[in-house]
């Protein structure tokens, strides 16, 4: 155990006991000039609210807080005061600054990014644990950054020369500069929303104002010219700071990054993605979904749950994941792209933004159900538990592995989603609206619903056991409702209170409601059984997944053919994540013997972990415990 990791637990189990960016309903209450206008059946938990107790989610924070923890604020910066002339050092500043490589490296157009994603990364870890190390790293970061924005002068701030975006304007190839500004503008936002930094807010709207003086005088050509280029969610993030500062110049702003290409066959309903890029995508639905919320503008709040359905139901492969080497393809052929580059991580970090969104409006448990098996089968796995580097893709070729970043030579967009997709496993566990609280997740962790006095605190050994057990403190009975998710993968639900059995009425695909006056010290247990289930490729009835409640399982194919420095990227090679050959050996078996009606009676599960035999010798565990070795998580199904 490395001793940052053993720091970084010290840290959090000290703040424990003490009280990326998107906008959610009900939160940062007070920092909003422009609330949240739509109607919305439930609204979130301020992540300050919310801990997480011990668990494998907390473990997974833990390591990327050491990670966090272990990178220089200067490192972070150096691209900054270079590109602003306010660093000066012998033969480069080799003596004194260590570089950053892979996306950060100096002469990477894409530096920066990852300076964003770690300002929020800061602020959203700040926010779920207290402790003070994330606080002073972000306040180190946003210092830095407002003497690199006064140098440079006219409120623009970047790692990069202005002269990248001149380019863009005029149409000219250059890699997604717009996307490396989201996401400083993002970070700068939440180091405002979560960590109570006012000069990232200063910052942030100086950068606003240079944007609206450098596009203003556009013409429509230009505009529909230069947005062809990749830039992120930079128009959420300018409908936010028309939020928090109610100054309609951002609102126009975010308006001007409206995707006319991409988002008016939405505006259709009409299914138009062909082989686009999908986490370019994403991001623009998402600045639609935000627009709603702040205008309460119908066709974007339509095209926003058309889209996801879309997504969810003919675009997304049983872990929760999307997209065949970062593209959309032809649902109808997905079994012809279960390839090693399936699955990039933004994406899924993104359509988990999404999903909160649409959850806020709806209150639908189906959009819990997906957010769950997303987060378990892809988020939770992402990382590799030795080491805390993460993957860029979830692989789903037959005999594949993840294969992870590397702390010095990465930096890829997947590692800067990753910083914060680990910070913030505590936001989407609860709701709460006029009429109660919900529990969405099993995931140990209380939450402390100041308005009604109450704490929640929920223990469980999910998905290891099927049951969960919630604590209630209450500074005053209080007459509310508990509303637990009742997921589509189980049925037969047993709940009881203080002991007593309660009637279950409810079915699955739907909330369980406990209305009654709650005390200091009551309990309730609920216990959702779990099933062995399969699900096949829409084009092939013979190519399978299995899943045991919602975790998909993978079988264990050992490391024969794996080849230093697997399963690590090779930062010799250029972006070798993209290229990587997984060297499959020829006769891995990706074949599985089962009776389709009865999937369950193929596995055997063995003593209490989440171990699973078949009577062929196979070994099989969920997707998100298989690391180092390679695995088959869609088989071929041959009848019994």
């Amino acid at each position: 155990m490395s001793k940052q990791f053993l720091v970084a637990i010290a840290l959090l189990a000290v703040s424990a006991i003490s009280s990326a960016q998107s906008v959610y309903p009900g939160q940062h209450q007070g920092k909003m000039k422009k609330e949240t206008v739509a109607p919305v059946r439930v609204e979130s938990f301020d992540l300050k609210d919310i801990r997480l107790l011990p668990s494998r989610f907390r473990d997974n924070m833990l390591r990327d807080s050491a990670w966090m923890t272990s990178i220089d604020v200067n490192r972070l910066l150096h691209s900054f005061r270079t590109n602003a002339g306010v660093f000066a050092g012998r033969e480069g500043g080799y003596m004194t600054v260590k570089k950053l490589g892979g996306w950060e490296s100096l002469d990477c157009e894409l530096r920066g990014h990852t300076t964003g994603h770690l300002l929020s990364a800061y602020a959203l870890i700040y926010a779920a644990t207290g402790s003070e190390i994330f606080k002073l790293k972000g306040d180190s970061l946003v210092n830095g950054l407002t003497e690199v924005q006064n140098a440079l002068k006219g409120g623009y701030l970047s790692a990069f020369p202005e002269e990248l975006i001149n380019r863009n304007i005029r149409g000219k190839s250059v890699w997604a500069p717009w996307y490396t500004l989201h996401k400083l503008y993002s970070g700068l936002i939440d180091q405002y929303l979560y960590a109570d930094n006012l000069q990232a807010l200063k910052v942030v709207t100086k950068m606003g104002d240079w944007a609206y003086n450098k596009l203003k005088p556009l013409t429509e050509e230009t505009r529909k010219l230069m947005i062809r280029n990749e830039f992120g969610g930079i128009n959420e993030s300018f409908y936010n700071l028309y939020a928090i500062t109610g100054d309609e110049r951002y609102r126009w702003l975010a308006e001007y990054f409206y995707h006319n290409d991409v988002i008016d066959p939405l505006k259709e309903l009409r299914d138009d993605l062909g082989t686009k890029h999908t986490n370019t995508f994403i991001p623009k639905v998402i600045a639609e979904a935000r627009n709603y919320e702040l205008t309460r503008n119908e066709t974007s709040r339509k095209l926003s749950e058309f889209f996801w359905h879309t997504m969810i139901d003919h675009h997304t492969f049983a872990p929760g994941c999307s997209s065949d080497k970062e593209h959309y393809f032809d649902p109808k052929k997905l079994s012809q792209h279960l390839t090693g580059y399936t699955g990039e991580t933004c994406c899924t970090y993104n359509m988990l933004k999404l999903s909160r969104h649409l959850f806020c409006w709806t209150g639908d448990s189906s959009i819990a159900d997906y957010y769950e098996r997303a987060l378990y089968n892809h988020i939770l796995g992402q990382q590799d538990p030795e080491t805390g580097m993460v993957a860029y893709f979830l692989p789903l070729l037959s005999g594949s592995h993840k294969l992870y970043s590397t702390k010095e030579n990465s930096f890829w967009c997947c590692v800067g989603s990753g910083f914060e997709n680990h910070a913030k496993y505590g936001e989407a566990i609860y709701y709460h609206n006029d009429r109660g609280i919900y529990v969405n997740l099993f995931i140990p962790s209380q939450v402390t619903w100041k308005e009604k006095g109450l704490t929640l605190r929920q223990e469980t050994e999910f998905p290891q056991e099927e049951t969960t057990r919630f604590t209630l403190q209450a500074e005053n009975p209080v007459r509310t409702t508990i509303y637990l998710r009742y997921p589509s993968w189980s049925k037969d639900v047993k709940v009881s209170v203080n002991g007593k059995k309660i009637s279950v009425k409810q079915k699955s695909g739907s909330y369980i409601a406990i209305t009654r006056e709650w005390k200091d010290g009551d309990q309730i247990s609920a216990t959702y059984p779990m099933q062995i289930k399969m699900e096949t490729t829409p084009d092939n009835p013979d190519k399978a997944a299995l899943l045991y409640g919602p975790l998909v399982l993978a079988g264990e194919r050992g490391t024969e053919g794996m080849q230093a420095p697997a399963p690590f990227s090779n930062p010799a090679l250029y972006n070798d994540y993209y290229t990587y050959n997984f060297h499959v050996p020829a006769h891995l078996r990706t074949s599985l013997k089962l009776d389709k009606k009865h999937p369950e009676r193929a596995l055997q599960r063995v003593g209490r972990d989440l171990k699973f035999t078949t009577e062929q010798g196979d070994v099989i565990r969920p997707l998100y415990d298989l690391h180092h070795q390679r695995y088959v998580v869609y088989w071929d199904l041959q009848s019994e």
